[in-house]
């Protein structure tokens, strides 16, 4: 179930971003009397006003550029409520399955389900602290020779599980 909603969500935040680039890109074609009116905006307020552009008498370049920004910008709105819904069912899930993880510091529902996901696709390889950080690639490897001991970090592992550790150590670091 986790595994869905982090598809859905990433495929979702991939579009929300091509959506925002077409936007930009349609603002700089546009004429230099709108593009003058929205420069002054924030992402969130320019996305709002060019939703809001409505049918209008103007024709040519004009009327066509606000056509055009309003659908992107409402394609942006829909994937964000989109976002925010999946966000809300990937916490639920996780709160039913491991109630407490949430609640540690620098766990978000993202992190949380990269963990989760890696640990669910190999439960028989988690008997340990040490096998859970060899599957997350964050276990150290012998890099001996000779008489020279050393060790280097472990490159393979799940990179999704290494990543979310990454950013758990990252937040609780500041």
């Amino acid at each position: 179930m986790l595994r869905l909603f982090k598809l859905a969500k990433r495929s979702a935040i991939k579009s929300r971003t091509q959506a925002i680039n077409q936007l930009k890109s349609i603002l700089v074609c546009a004429d230099a009397e709108l593009r003058e009116c929205l420069a002054q905006l924030s992402n969130t307020k320019l996305f709002q006003q060019c939703a809001l552009f409505v049918e209008s008498e103007i024709s040519g370049p004009a009327g066509a550029a606000r056509h055009t920004l309003r659908l992107p910008a409402r394609r942006i709105q829909h994937l964000t409520e989109e976002i925010n819904d999946l966000t809300k069912r990937m916490a639920e899930a996780i709160r039913a399955s491991t109630p407490g993880l949430l609640d540690v510091h620098g766990v978000g529902p993202d992190t949380a389900a990269a963990l989760l996901i890696s640990a669910g696709d190999n439960p028989e390889r988690l008997d340990s602290e040490a096998s859970f950080a060899a599957l997350c690639g964050t276990s150290p490897v012998e890099a001996s020779s000779g008489k020279t001991q050393r060790r280097r970090l472990n490159r393979g592992g799940d990179r999704q599980a290494n990543a979310a550790l990454h950013r758990i150590v990252l937040s609780r670091l500041r």
